[in-house]
């Protein structure tokens, strides 16, 4: 039986996304939508499965290489497997982490399925990511903002119609945590007709989501201390001997607050 508080009638972008990454958990709506997407943007697929792979590598690199130990994953997305505190706690199983989604099907999951190690800790907090405040006050709960984080935002920012509001919401974030935290973000990006379309549909679907250019995921990183290679095509951050290197309509970086 469905969850009462879950709307079968409108697609969800989490639901979306685990559509095509070939999940099970979502709908006819979602599914809908998905291939309406798809059909617009034969690679929007890849995106999806690209942004998965930045997550795990730069989750990856800062629990390890970089010696965070606190994770703040905002747009959790539906778990699947090598989610964040997976990930990190493999690395570091004292490592920490709070997921922030506001879908119910996500909280559904997350209740049940985001269980830590013994060493570590999760939290999950029903949140929408325009409320920075509340996010961060209940973050606090669960982490010590006087050391390091990791914001780690993917496929989010574009749930903000207004980048001028996106660019603030990542600069109250920013402006709670100490020198030395970091910030992820990967997002689609205005960078073909394919793109333009498949916002286009997106929004006559009934779930808009706001691509960006280059430069405006550059903007999230201002005043930051950029990792190697800087502002990219996700598919081109750092990748793997035998992975397909091409561009794709989604950027990504990561940067330290100095």
């Amino acid at each position: 039986m469905t969850d009462p508080a879950i709307d079968v009638t409108r697609p969800s972008s989490a639901r979306v996304w685990n559509y095509l990454l070939d999940g099970k958990d979502n709908f006819a709506v979602d599914r809908e939508l998905a291939e309406a997407l798809r059909a617009a943007n034969p690679g929007i697929a890849a995106v999806a499965q690209a942004q998965r792979r930045f997550l795990i590598q730069a989750v990856t690199l800062l629990a390890g290489e970089v010696g965070i130990r606190q994770f703040l994953d905002i747009g959790t997305g539906l778990p699947t497997a090598d989610n964040t505190h997976q990930v990190a706690q493999r690395v570091a199983p004292d490592s920490r982490v709070v997921y922030v989604d506001n879908d119910p099907l996500v909280l559904v999951h997350a209740r049940a399925l985001l269980t830590s190690s013994g060493a570590g800790r999760t939290a999950y907090i029903d949140s929408d990511v325009q409320n920075p405040e509340r996010i961060l006050s209940e973050a606090a709960q669960t982490l010590d903002f006087s050391k390091p984080v990791a914001l780690t935002m993917i496929g989010i920012l574009g749930n903000v119609a207004d980048y001028a509001e996106a660019r603030s919401i990542v600069e109250r974030l920013l402006a709670a945590v100490p020198s030395g935290s970091y910030l992820a973000v990967s997002d689609g990006t205005l960078t073909s007709a394919q793109s333009i379309e498949s916002q286009r549909v997106a929004k006559e679907g009934g779930h808009p989501y706001n691509l960006r250019t280059p430069q405006e995921i550059a903007g999230y990183f201002a005043g930051l201390e950029l990792l190697e290679p800087g502002v990219v095509s996700t598919s081109q951050w750092r990748p793997r001997p035998g992975t397909d290197r091409e561009a794709l309509d989604v950027y990504c970086a990561v940067g330290r607050k100095p």
